[in-house]
């Protein structure tokens, strides 16, 4: 799993660092970012729900191919 966060579309509503805050926090200007050494989701299960939550839809969810 690799998780990608649009910093050009993100307003740090900060539901993401809610739904799956093991994953996700916000910096000091307030945006999301991903927690050091959880990029690749850590196994959370509520890394999708985080993705679905973000209501500018900053952020991207995706599977390596192969």
């Amino acid at each position: 799993m690799r998780i990608d966060i649009d910093t050009d579309v993100c307003i740090g509503a900060g539901q993401c660092a809610l739904t799956a805050p093991k994953v996700f926090t916000q910096d000091d200007d307030g945006f999301s970012t991903v927690l050091p050494g959880r990029e690749v989701g850590a196994g959370d299960p509520m890394v999708r729900e985080a993705a679905r939550a973000c209501p500018v839809g900053a952020i991207r969810v995706s599977e390596p191919a192969g």
